[in-house]
């Protein structure tokens, strides 16, 4: 269920003590491999080589596609090529490319024929995802030995293309992040016949302020159909009609409220309420202000239960500590108030940032551990609510009694897979939730 995402360090340690000719022979024989499947009726490949490894293996591939008939040259005039090979840098780079090489990639990106990158796109920081200036913009991806970490971060991610591993008869390592697959939903406990709804997993859901009611609704939504056996919701009095009609299945707790939003005498009846829960929800639609984020603190102090937070739950959010499982699930806006940074800045250093960061990956992380990466998603998921969506599963995961980590990931897992199932034009939250029974087996 997980797979070695690899560092420009970790790459280093797994190469060294090998014949480094013998490796370049067969990572340039794979590229080329790889460029004759992906375009077989190109006639003309143009390699723009670096002056290292990766420039090495981007000859060697040349020489291949020579033999195979095509033609084949390196070469920074790339006019006349119909496929173009990026082998300027490899996993040793970082930071922002030079003039000269700007100027390369920019020629690359500007010939208007698809590019097949060495390794990784070159500009790409191979250990981060990140991304600092002028950057290739690749149809596909040949690399060695192993996915590298920039290969599946954001903004690295967007520039890859297809991503094809090549084996050079390198041995697997352990590495310190990891590629979430969709193995980790054989984890996710499922409903047995011996259980009851109590038993089978108990979510409740805090929030709904008076026109904010569709966000706790699509969480509790997404809790059931990810298998939940009783969910509830915590809501503002007065919005109770508006849940009643929306929400058949789930039970409703009618708490003070002050202005529409809950209020912080709520907190002693949530409280009791959430003792039984075995996740709890806090924060969809819940509002801001003085009194949402008193009843933050004070639940957060006060709960024993599992606790996933998200949306207003997060604004203004102050350090806490907590014994029992608790998850945040900051999209770059929310993940860069609490850091106090730009959410540019979140997007352009996600794994820098990451607690869980949801986004076109989703990174998992928990205190002093390596990152799950999450990036089974599409862009149907870029519509409002589907945050609240993730949210319910996590929260039915957590009620199941999964480690924290484990249920995040699996979570994200089962919410991407899902937009998987649906159309992707004009696709909502509540699709992506109809969806969940599908690939978690129901």
């Amino acid at each position: 269920m997980l797979e070695p995402l690899y560092t420009a360090d970790e790459m280093r340690a797994a190469e060294a003590g090998h014949d480094v000719d013998g490796l370049m022979a067969r990572a340039g024989r794979a590229v080329a491999e790889q460029a004759l499947r992906r375009f077989p009726e190109a006639r003309r490949f143009v390699a723009v080589c670096g002056g290292g490894a990766n420039g090495g293996d981007g000859r060697i591939a040349v020489d291949v596609l020579r033999s195979a008939g095509r033609e084949a040259e390196a070469s920074d005039d790339v006019s006349s090529a119909d496929v173009i090979l990026d082998a300027l840098f490899g996993t040793g780079f970082r930071g922002e490319p030079r003039e000269d090489a700007a100027r390369r990639i920019e020629g690359i990106n500007d010939a208007g024929v698809p590019v097949v990158a060495v390794d990784l796109p070159s500009g790409v920081d191979a250990s981060t995802g990140e991304v600092a200036g002028a950057c290739v913009d690749a149809a596909l991806t040949v690399t060695i030995h192993g996915r590298k970490v920039g290969l599946e971060v954001a903004p690295g991610r967007f520039r890859a293309g297809e991503v094809v591993v090549a084996d050079i008869g390198l041995e697997p390592a352990e590495t310190e992040h990891r590629l979430v697959t969709a193995e980790i939903l054989g984890q996710v406990p499922r409903r047995r016949a011996d259980q009851n709804k109590y038993t089978a997993g108990t979510v409740l859901v805090i929030g709904g302020s008076r026109g904010l009611t569709g966000a706790p609704s699509l969480a509790a939504e997404a809790a059931f159909r990810a298998d939940a056996g009783y969910v509830a919701v915590a809501v503002p009095e007065s919005t109770l009609p508006v849940f009643e009609q929306r929400l058949l299945e789930a039970v409703k707790l009618a708490c003070p409220e002050d202005g529409g939003r809950i209020s912080p005498r709520a907190v002693a009846p949530i409280a009791e309420f959430a003792a039984k829960a075995g996740g709890v929800a806090l924060g969809p639609g819940l509002g801001r202000g003085d009194g949402p984020h008193e009843v933050v603190a004070r639940l957060l102090a006060e709960l024993e239960v599992p606790v996933v937070v998200d949306a207003d739950g997060l604004y203004e959010l102050e350090p806490f500590e907590r014994s029992a499982p608790t998850v945040l699930t900051p999209h770059e806006g929310e993940l860069g108030r609490l850091l106090g940074e730009e959410s540019d800045w979140v997007a352009a250093h996600r794994l820098e940032a990451v607690r869980l960061l949801k986004g076109a990956d989703t990174l998992v992380a928990g205190p002093g551990e390596g990152v799950w990466v999450c990036s089974l998603g599409t862009p149907a998921l870029a519509t409002a609510g589907t945050g609240d969506v993730l949210t319910g599963i996590v929260a039915a995961f957590l009620a199941k009694g999964m480690e924290p980590r484990l249920a995040a990931a699996a979570a994200a897992t089962a919410h991407q897979l899902a937009s998987r199932e649906i159309p992707q034009a004009g696709a909502v939250a509540s699709d992506v939730i109809g969806a969940l029974p599908l690939v978690l087996g129901g």
